[in-house]
């Protein structure tokens, strides 16, 4: 009887000291040590996905990383006026041009201070791709440009048509060649299968307007 309470004892003294372990953060002998969520480790790393055909715009943020030369890596955001600033290069034009066509200057640019500066250019944020919409739809205001985003799609994301819009006088305005071109939509025509044609693919900048 008495060998009998002092293994109970024992083993119970030994499941409060695991359960106590496992509670202060330690793991209990043969348990699998949990690796850190990949999701938070890698966060900082988070890139934008890009559209097809793909050019930095004004407000985009970029991460300009050198290997070898961690004082001239930044992440920056496009100018109003289309440059970026760097340590030691300074001002360059970043807006219009690709990551990869950006990358081969930062990397001719340095060049003047390091031997084979070997530069990346990570989109981190793109801010340019955006469209407007105005007018008598439920939520006006600026959508980030989706991949083949339609007009009928951009106006279901803005909430839909108000009970009093002229959904038959819906105007497109995009700039091409620096002049302005106008665009009709007849909303009632589109979603009943009727002229297609209207409901055109957006383009970065476009603004639509519902009377």
């Amino acid at each position: 009887m008495f060998h009998s309470s002092r293994v109970r004892t024992i083993l119970a003294l030994g499941w409060v000291l695991a359960v106590g372990g496992i509670v202060a953060g330690q793991q209990p002998p043969g348990a699998a040590i949990a690796k850190p969520d990949a999701r938070v480790t890698s966060s900082s790393a988070a890139v934008a996905a890009l559209p097809p055909g793909y050019v930095i715009g004004v407000q985009d943020v970029l991460s300009v990383v050198f290997w070898r030369e961690k004082d001239m890596s930044s992440d920056v955001t496009v100018r109003p006026d289309g440059k970026i600033s760097l340590p030691l290069i300074n001002e360059i034009q970043a807006a219009g041009y690709s990551p990869e066509q950006l990358r081969a200057k930062i990397d001719e640019a340095a060049s003047k201070f390091v031997e084979e500066p070997n530069a990346s250019v990570v989109v981190k944020e793109i801010r340019s791709r955006n469209v407007f919409i105005t007018g008598a739809v439920n939520k006006p205001g600026t959508i980030p440009l989706m991949n083949n985003m339609n007009v009928l799609q951009l106006i279901a994301i803005a909430g839909g048509l108000q009970e009093y819009s002229d959904s038959k006088n819906i105007v497109i305005i995009r700039m091409e060649n620096d002049r302005q071109q106008y665009h009709k939509f007849n909303y009632r025509d589109v979603i009943s299968q009727k002229h297609l044609e209207q409901n055109i693919t957006l383009r970065p900048g476009d603004t639509v307007v519902v009377p």
